[in-house]
């Protein structure tokens, strides 16, 4: 068992969720290590998201433990935890009703931080996802899908957590604008130093943004390690399968080319 870390460090251990009957985490132990970018990568149903939300707390686990920073995520934990995570969603989960800079701002709100401060940071999270005044005004169906991404982000990094869950969070974008998020989250994630848990079932991103891959089935880790350690030295027959679905073919690569 590898050491607890401190700081921003998420530790699960051992754990089992299970949902009428059927096992979607089963005896997990795994380190996400502070200040590092770590993607989940999996076939949908293999109990990534789960771990996300068993993270923040919003499922207990039915065996095991769940600790980030070395405090615990149950009912006595979750408290002091709060504002230490933000959560990125597909589709942003934005609230419909309020604009895109009420969506943004509410977590501070209800921190009563003063508007000057809230505005001030608003402007500093706006500029670093390239936004102009203008979109802020908007409310969510007045915005594209990459746009509501963004405020999505701008929303989990208003409060400036250690941390950042991201659930598939450029999933539902077309190939375009999902490309052009992806360059930009990276400039945003790597100077930050955040540890990042990102959430995704396709090779090619979890190629771009992982530094260390943990690659799913049934619950359990396959493989972890850089994208290079899964496709030098799979570990199961399953990792080379996995990794060749989503492979071009010969065909597409001539065409390339």
């Amino acid at each position: 068992m590898e050491p607890l870390h401190p700081g921003s460090a998420i530790q699960l251990e051992d754990v089992t969720k299970v949902f009428d009957g059927v096992v979607a985490v089963d005896r997990l132990t795994v380190l996400f290590e502070s200040g590092r970018t770590h993607v989940l990568l999996g076939s949908s149903g293999c109990g990534k998201s789960t771990i996300l939300r068993l993270i923040l707390g919003l499922l207990p686990p039915d065996g095991g433990t769940v600790r980030v920073g070395g405090q615990a995520v149950d009912a006595s934990g979750r408290p002091g935890l709060s504002g230490r995570m933000g959560y990125v969603v597909q589709e942003g989960g934005l609230y419909p009703h309020l604009t895109a800079y009420r969506n943004v701002s509410l977590a501070a709100e209800a921190r009563r931080w003063g508007g000057e401060r809230i505005r001030a940071r608003i402007g500093e999270l706006a500029r670093l996802v390239g936004f102009g005044d203008g979109i802020l005004r908007s409310y969510p169906a007045e915005l594209s899908g990459g746009q509501r991404q963004r405020v999505s982000l701008m929303r989990a990094l208003m409060l400036d957590p250690p941390i950042l869950l991201l659930d598939e969070p450029l999933g539902s974008l077309d190939p375009l604008v999902r490309a052009d998020l992806q360059q930009q989250l990276k400039e945003i994630f790597t100077p930050m130093g955040k540890t990042v848990v990102l959430v995704t079932h396709d090779i090619r991103e979890a190629a771009f943004f992982g530094s260390t891959i943990t690659l799913m089935t049934g619950g359990r880790i396959v493989q972890r390690g850089s994208f290079a350690d899964l496709v030098r030295r799979p570990a199961s027959e399953f990792v080379t399968a996995f990794l060749s679905a989503q492979a071009p073919t010969p065909e597409m690569r001539e065409l390339l080319h």
